[in-house]
């Protein structure tokens, strides 16, 4: 079962503060302006990491940050739900199926690709950070041109202060840290600010604000 994804605005907060949050180029919002999405449909994230369950933590936590920007999410649990009844497991299958045929389907405007390329925890001799990275493209269905595109990554490292305690105490921290994250599903939290990260409008290279946004049209 897909969990459910609870933000609150200070971590919506953290989570645009700081860490990586896409190229420093300008994006051309050319193709995005003139289609003016207003419902998206989710794919399942195409996992390149290690880590199994990174495909459903990333879509678990997409349709906040969406709905934030003022966009209709087809509901994601639905979503995957009739791709395994139309015989389709796999998150790279299903990045394969044309843009009209998710259109026939969903009724969708858009389409929201998503890669995995980090999840989870690494020890690094005298620190063990959970980091999380993916990158997101936004696809009209109608069209099948790709309208927006962007990257993020957290890491549970950010802001921490490793100098107490000299190399042995880092060391013994790293080790602790290293056995809590393999035992749980650390990546989870870092994943939810990842996504908010990649999915939150109005700051350079996001995605433009939907109809649902007071603030649509003015970005």
């Amino acid at each position: 079962m897909l969990r459910l994804f609870k933000p609150t605005v200070a971590l919506l907060a953290l989570a645009l503060l700081g860490g990586c949050a896409g190229p420093a180029k300008n994006l051309d919002y050319t193709a995005f302006k003139a289609a003016r999405p207003h419902s998206i449909l989710v794919l399942p994230p195409v996992n390149e990491s290690p880590d199994v369950t990174a495909t459903y933590s990333m879509m678990s936590q997409v349709t906040f940050p969406l709905a934030e920007a003022g966009y209709y999410v087809m509901p994601v649990a639905l979503v995957d739900e009739t791709f395994k009844q139309n015989g389709l497991n796999n998150a790279a299958e299903i990045s394969q199926v044309p843009a009209a045929k998710l259109r026939s389907i969903f009724g969708a405007d858009a389409a929201l690709y998503v890669k995995v390329t980090d999840y989870g925890t690494k020890y690094m001799v005298l620190s063990s950070a959970t980091i999380v990275t993916a990158s997101a493209s936004l696809v009209d269905l109608k069209t099948g041109t790709t309208l927006w595109t962007g990257l993020a990554s957290a890491s549970s490292e950010e802001g921490q202060n490793n100098s107490g305690g000299g190399i042995i105490g880092m060391l013994i921290t790293a080790a602790v840290k290293q056995i809590i994250n393999s035992s749980t599903d650390a990546g989870y939290p870092i994943a939810g600010l990842t996504s908010a990260r990649l999915l939150s409008a109005g700051h350079p290279n996001a995605l433009l604000y939907g109809p649902r946004s007071p603030k649509y049209g003015t970005d």
